[in-house]
């Protein structure tokens, strides 16, 4: 993963890395995410990132494999944030 995990959806479509207003808030979320990846505990080549969605705005947290930068879980899972767009988009 990169240096910091926090922000390394960039890579991926559609996801924005996260910005908190609160740059203490923003480095307690990184020192913990980099600790949780440094301790192994989603097993060899998995690590957390968290994002959010440019679009609806919504909290988004992968477990990736970064060699391949394979997404293996997300919640909330791609379904959703894309009915939630559609239901923005109709709604609007």
């Amino acid at each position: 993963m990169q240096i910091d995990p926090l922000n390394s959806l960039n890579a991926l479509p559609g996801v924005e890395p996260v910005r908190n207003e609160d740059p203490t808030v923003t480095r307690q979320l990184t020192t913990a995410v980099r600790a949780l990846n440094q301790a192994g505990l989603y097993g060899q080549d998995r690590q957390l990132q968290f994002a959010r969605d440019p679009q609806t705005k919504a909290m988004v947290i992968q477990v990736v494999r970064p060699s391949t930068g394979e997404v293996i879980d997300q919640v909330p899972p791609q379904t959703v944030l894309e009915a939630f767009r559609n239901l923005e988009q109709n709604a609007g």
